[in-house]
């Protein structure tokens, strides 16, 4: 089997790069709809809206199981309650782009998908009805707390519902693309993937939204990200970097070392 440039096996490079583009863009679509939503008409329920989007995935996640799609899985009560503890301080906090982006966390899910042998669908079957429910919850208390307006005394409107409705199916994918990641990238690769994220929202909210939010320092920040990134992929893909060695292919000697068995000494010991 033949490996592409920076070592990865030629099998595995178009399903990351399908992985890498479906995360980038799921994640930056949501927050451009989130930003119309919120900035242009005012729904500004930034607790609410992430249960919106969490039901909707774990609807979707339910049928796709009654369809047998999905596979049984196990997840441990204790596993989840903590994943959602971390996953909704993070969301009340406003600091969700952080939370998907820390090593800590990638480190978390990915020792959950190993232990429990769970796809990202399979995660998201379970994560995302204790999410719903409990943002949905306490969703209404705290945006009322932070705005002083009630998410059922909102005026909706036709494009409004298209929004959320927009906003909801989007979401799908970012939540699926986000375990599908952690999955198969590296915990700085996942990293480099958040920053490039970053880069995208800034420049596409200057193009869209103006210069709200871009200046001279987070200018300067998104240059360093960009050499970073540069300097990443350049060691990475050298003999002895970190994706070379995720992905470097067996020699023949390993195959041979396999092959043969072990060789007894004339004294009869092996």
């Amino acid at each position: 089997m033949g490996a592409a440039p920076g070592g990865k096996p030629e099998n595995k490079v178009v399903p990351d790069a399908a992985a890498w583009v479906f995360n980038i863009v799921t994640s930056v679509g949501i927050i451009m709809v989130n930003k119309a939503l919120m900035g242009t008409h005012g729904f500004g329920f930034v607790t609410t809206l992430p249960g919106i989007h969490f039901a909707t995935t774990a609807l979707v996640a339910l049928i796709l199981k009654l369809l047998g799609y999905l596979e049984p899985s196990y997840l441990p009560l204790p596993e989840l309650m903590k994943y959602v503890l971390f996953a909704n301080i993070s969301v009340v906090g406003m600091n969700a782009s952080l939370m998907w982006n820390s090593v800590g966390f990638y480190q978390y899910i990915h020792h959950l998908q190993n232990k429990y042998s769970l796809s990202a669908f399979n995660l998201l079957g379970h994560t995302a009805p204790a999410q719903s429910a409990s943002l949905l919850l306490l969703g209404p208390f705290v945006d009322h707390w932070l705005t002083n307006n009630r998410v059922d005394t909102y005026r909706y409107n036709n494009v409004v519902a298209f929004f959320i409705a927009l906003s909801c199916m989007i979401a799908i994918g970012t939540n699926l693309s986000q375990f599908i990641c952690i999955g198969r990238f590296t915990a700085v690769s996942f990293q480099v993937l958040g920053h490039m994220k970053t880069i995208l929202v800034l420049t596409l909210g200057f193009i869209l939204f103006g210069r709200e939010g871009l200046n001279v320092h987070v200018a300067f920040g998104m240059i360093l990200a960009i050499v970073g990134m540069i300097w990443y992929n350049h060691a990475s893909s050298r003999p002895g970097g970190k994706e070379c060695q995720d992905y470097r292919e067996p020699v023949q000697e390993d195959i041979e070392q396999v092959d043969q068995p072990p060789q007894v000494k004339p004294d009869g010991k092996n």
